[in-house]
This record gives C-alpha cells, structure tokens and sequence, in this order.
C-alpha cells in the first residue's frame, strides 16, 4: 500500500496539472483587413471539431498545427504558388499560462486561389516559454463560407489605395492636357495679336 500511494499521488497530479505542451485553443479571435470597417470578432468553442464560428476557425485555419509541435506536422513551410488575395490578420487570445491569457497572430487568406491559406509566424511566444512552430496551411470551403457570413465580403475587395491613383491620375491627366492646350492657345493668341 505504501508503494502505491506516492505512484497514485504522481498520476493524479499529471491528471490534474496542465502541461505546458497541452494544447488549449483560443477563447477569442479577431479579424482585421481589407474591406473592413472594424475587426470582426469570431465567437464560439476554439477547441476545434465543432461547428462554432471560432471552431471552424480553428479548425479550418490550421491553428493547431501552426501553434503546437505536431509529428507528422501538417504544415508547409513553402509559401503555395497560386494568387493568395488580400492578407487579413487573425488575433487569438489563448487562455492559460501564469501571466495571463497570450496573443498569437496569423495571417489569413481567404481569397487564395485553390482555398484559403493561412500562416503563422515561427516562434511566437505563449504561455510564457512555448513558441509556435507557425508554417502554412490550407483551409476548405467552410471556412471561406463562415468567413463570408461572419462579415468579410463575399469577393476580394480591390485595393482602394489603387483605385483612387488610377482614378487621380486620370485626372492629374486630363487637367495637365487641358492646362497645355490652354498654354498653347494664350501662346498663339499673343502671337496674332503681336503680328496683328
């Protein structure tokens, strides 16, 4: 019995204690871009393997692998070749670790041609000494779909930086013809008037 006391005391308290390597998701996500007038704030269970905005996330957008050390990982680290669209920013909260909850940041594609992409930065730190393996993955139609009905826009925004100079040098265009041939009349009528 007294052999079996302090084995039983040991597993309950590796039962019981969270491990650093545990992977926890994240209580909270935030998405800022493109075509957004504000960060949209996904809610929901960020364990994974639900249908929850933030599961789905999760899920879909590869935070796990990006986050927590996985043999065989499911992440490249090879940028995909296809278009990827506009860039988002995904902000999770991960709750957890003795100073408190810690921030991750992602990069999210949703408009990448063959799927979204998503990728995160190596060796972000949480949770006080963990750092995230990051890398890329590749999310599904689902996740796009939740995105859409959680506000971003159903196509890819163009970049309104780019139109405005289109446009402006449109006009910057127009105006220097306009002054030029305006110039080139001033000129003639002061030559028939020198003449004349």
């Amino acid at each position: 019995m007294r052999r079996t006391l302090p084995a039983v005391a040991a597993l309950a308290a590796v039962l019981l204690l969270p491990g650093p390597a545990a992977a926890k998701g994240p209580s909270a996500a935030s998405i800022s871009g493109p075509g957004l007038d504000h960060a949209i704030s996904i809610q929901g269970y960020g364990e994974g393997g639900n249908s929850s905005p933030l599961g789905i996330l999760v899920e879909e957008g590869g935070f796990f692998a990006q986050a927590f050390e996985q043999t065989p990982s499911s992440t490249s680290r090879r940028r995909p070749s296809t278009q990827l669209g506009p860039r988002y920013v995904v902000t999770y909260t991960v709750p957890g670790g003795s100073s408190g909850d810690s921030t991750l940041h992602q990069d999210l594609y949703p408009y990448a041609a063959n799927g979204p992409a998503s990728y995160m930065t190596p060796n972000q730190t949480f949770w006080e000494t963990q750092k995230t393996p990051g890398g890329w993955v590749r999310g599904g139609v689902q996740l796009r779909q939740m995105l859409v009905k959680a506000g971003l826009p159903v196509r890819a925004p163009t970049s309104q930086r780019e139109a405005h100079a289109g446009r402006l040098g449109v006009a910057v265009g127009a105006g220097a013809g306009v002054a030029a041939a305006a110039a080139a009349f001033a000129l003639l009528y002061r030559r028939r008037s020198v003449s004349g």
